[in-house]
């Protein structure tokens, strides 16, 4: 044919079909040759499973210093655990696509239960790759015994046995790590029911030895309840905060509006341990600290909390730090409310009815008084009038209420009277 010729029919009709290279047919033939020595390796080693877990316990044994201990405490369990891993395992070889899911779910059960059971992750994905590792060798055992010349057909299947081995690694680590997860949920939340029954006094006693276990307290210590509104205390997280006595911290509980700071004290008094806690400075913007007295035992920490509301409520609105020891005629006040309006009105009740200014310069000088110990002179340098101004002043009080200055019960009567004007309202 003229060149022309057969430039013209490649024209028309294309380019020759290039074949398929000989290399493809060759590589499915060897893969067709590896699976049918895997497959053949892998029925048998089914037959041998009893034996093929005996074997993989004894290395555990050997190599696993968790897995020797599991074995000593439920040795049936372990080889059931095991026989059931090493038959998805084999079963895997023969039907990878049918036996997946089983496998996988039998691999996510092991992962959950060794990790209620507090077996280290180590161990247990060591285990795994134990038990990839012979399983591999005895597929090569099997192989050289029956068909020697077939065992380096073995290298073309590797890959995919070592990824099973790999994926069921990965998928245990993943059922053991969110079993973690839970198992810490369970117990953080566990823990703040026992807090909190013990702040609202509704612990039962049977549960005492336990949340002194998990709070870190003991049970028949010395307390007192810190209570902090108006922002955490530095470094609370909710769980245990600093440590405020030789191995003992105090635990913090995060409430809605207030937290609640479980605080161990010695036989001294709390002021030690109070002031070793990250709490704010007094008068720092917006935060109210109550410091309850002390109780003896877990048992009375409901009274403690109770103690250190009543604190708490004494406190400034602007901020600042009560300690229920220091603050007694306070708290008495505080404590119902329909006493303390009745008490300001029967004590107070004419001077507050004055006209605003006169009755803020009479009140005004009754509390400098008080807080001056009864002295009109340094009443009088605080206010800055003579000291007879404060006693003329101190006088006409007198008239209008109705009692003595000089008079102790009076005294104490017009005393808690001012306290109970001055604290804050709801």
């Amino acid at each position: 044919m003229h060149p022309a010729a057969r430039t013209r029919a490649t024209f028309r009709t294309g380019p020759m079909p290039v074949p398929r290279p000989r290399t493809r047919r060759i590589r499915s033939l060897i893969d067709a040759d590896a699976l049918r020595v895997l497959h053949r390796a892998a029925r048998i080693l089914l037959d041998d499973l009893p034996e093929l877990t005996d074997r993989l316990l004894a290395v555990l044994r050997e190599q696993e210093p968790a897995y020797r201990s599991a074995l000593e405490n439920d040795h049936a369990g372990t080889w059931q655990e095991v026989y059931r891993s090493l038959r998805h395992s084999v079963t895997s070889l023969l039907d990878p696509r049918g036996t997946r899911e089983a496998a996988h779910r039998c691999t996510w059960r092991i992962g959950v239960a060794r990790a209620e059971q507090g077996l280290p992750l180590d161990a247990l994905l060591h285990a795994f790759r134990l038990g990839g590792s012979l399983v591999w060798q005895r597929l090569v055992e099997e192989t050289s015994r029956s068909e020697p010349e077939d065992v380096r057909l073995l290298v073309h299947v590797a890959t995919d046995v070592w990824n099973f081995v790999d994926e069921h690694c990965t998928l245990v680590a993943d059922a053991y790590r969110q079993a973690e997860r839970q198992q810490a949920w369970r117990r953080e939340n566990r823990v703040r029911l026992l807090a909190a029954a013990l702040l609202d006094g509704t612990s039962r006693i049977a549960d005492l030895p336990e949340t002194a276990e998990e709070l870190g307290l003991p049970e028949h210590g010395r307390y007192v309840v810190v209570a902090v509104a108006g922002g955490r205390p530095q470094d609370s997280t909710g769980v245990r905060a600093t440590t405020v006595l030789p191995g003992t911290s105090a635990y913090w509980h995060s409430g809605a509006e207030v937290d609640y700071g479980i605080v161990p004290v010695g036989d001294e008094g709390d002021r030690d341990a109070v002031a070793a806690l990250a709490l704010p400075a007094d008068g720092a913007a917006g935060y109210r600290v109550g410091v309850g007295s002390a109780v003896t035992g877990l048992a009375a920490v409901g009274d403690a909390r109770r103690l250190a509301d009543l604190a708490l409520s004494i406190c400034p609105p602007e901020g600042g730090t009560v300690r229920l020891t220091e603050h007694l005629p306070e708290a008495l006040v505080v404590s119902c409310p329909e006493l303390e309006a009745s008490l300001t009105e029967q004590v107070l009740g004419p001077l507050l009815r004055l006209d605003p200014a006169d009755r803020d310069v009479l009140l005004d000088t009754l509390a400098a008084w008080f807080a001056c110990e009864g002295s009109a002179q340094r009443a009088g340098e605080r206010l800055y009038c003579h000291r007879n101004t404060v006693l003329n002043r101190l006088r006409r009080c007198e008239q209008l209420i109705g009692r003595s200055l000089a008079r102790p019960l009076d005294v104490v009567e017009i005393g808690l009277a001012l306290t109970a004007r001055r604290l804050p309202r709801g």
